[in-house]
């Protein structure tokens, strides 16, 4: 990106700043420099922002809390936008929320209204928007479950659209936005009618669930590695022969990226400041002053070992940016 590229994009955002530390605004508190970074306050200033970055030729990227995203150690050499609209609405049934509205805080809300089919997502340290985009879930519970449309921004033809459930192809921490270029700007979910005290009831349960199995109080991006999703107990040949695999798995096809890290030995491994959590296999965490660098190799050594002695492939769940 040329020096009169990045004064052109400032003069059209006079309250973007230059280089700004990505380590900063990402919950594992890791990245260098961002070369122009934007808060949008909302939809559109950050359509405007992307039109601009897109009409000046520079590389953008938009994102939410940082909660699931490592940036490298290079930073980034392009415009990243945060998504910063945090509202939400709650009608009847229906609740509408910005990308930028944090999860936990839409799912206490939703509770405490009446609604239940949202309390799972209490314990999600993300945004909307992200939670969308991945297809996020835990305790049986998913976005797709609960999502009626998604309303985007489509950059190739400068125009929002609004996507049915249907549409966006959700899969296992998937969908159609990790893969095209939408951007998304708001999200509609139906609820059902329930209890205030019965629902607020099951987010305590949740939250002291993740407390008690994951890492508190460290620097982390939340899940590294997607679960092993399978359709042929074929895939399991190794695995089989060493561990007794607990039902639940082998009922939901999925088997736990953790547990699998876990029966290797991996936990509390270490390089440099990186580590992965001696409380939860599936998280790498920092321990303070790591690098990116040092999250990436020791994200690799688990692959590693997991496929070479289970014969499993390991996929990132975690966003990476600028490598």
């Amino acid at each position: 990106m040329t020096e009169q590229q990045v004064q052109d994009f400032i003069a059209a955002f006079p309250k973007a700043r230059r280089d700004e530390p990505m380590a900063g605004h990402t919950l594992l508190k890791i990245g260098g420099p961002a070369q122009i970074y934007l808060v949008a306050e909302n939809s559109d200033d950050l359509i405007k922002a992307v039109e601009t970055a897109k009409r000046l030729q520079i590389p953008h990227y938009v994102f939410g809390a940082g909660s699931n995203l490592l940036v490298s150690d290079r930073g980034f050499d392009g415009v990243v936008i945060q998504s910063a609209d945090h509202s939400f609405a709650i009608q009847g049934q229906t609740l509408t929320a910005a990308a930028g509205a944090l999860t936990s805080l839409v799912a206490q809300s939703a509770a405490k209204a009446g609604l239940t089919g949202f309390e799972w997502a209490a314990g999600i340290p993300g945004t909307m928007g992200g939670a969308v985009c991945g297809n996020s879930g835990c305790f049986g519970g998913e976005m797709k479950d609960v999502v009626t449309s998604v309303e985007v921004y489509d950059v190739e033809k400068n125009e929002r659209a609004t996507l049915k459930n249907e549409d966006c192809r959700f899969a296992y921490r998937d969908s159609r936005f990790k893969h095209e270029p939408l951007i998304i700007l708001g999200v509609v979910l139906k609820l059902n009618a329930g209890s205030a005290e019965t629902s607020l009831q099951k987010i305590e349960e949740t939250l002291k669930k993740r407390r008690e199995t994951q890492p508190h109080g460290q620097f982390s991006a939340g899940c590294m590695f997607k679960n092993f999703a399978y359709q042929d107990e074929s895939a399991l040949k190794k695995l089989k022969g060493q561990f007794e695999i607990p039902e639940a798995m082998l009922k939901n096809k999925k088997i736990s990226a953790g547990w699998l890290i876990d029966q290797l030995g991996l936990k509390g491994t270490k390089i440099g400041q990186a580590q992965v959590s001696p409380a939860h296999g599936n998280f790498l965490i920092n321990l303070g002053g790591a690098r990116a660098q040092d999250v990436i190799a020791l994200s690799s050594l688990v692959k590693m070992k997991v496929r070479d002695e289970l014969g499993i492939l390991l996929e990132d769940e975690v966003q990476l940016l600028g490598f």
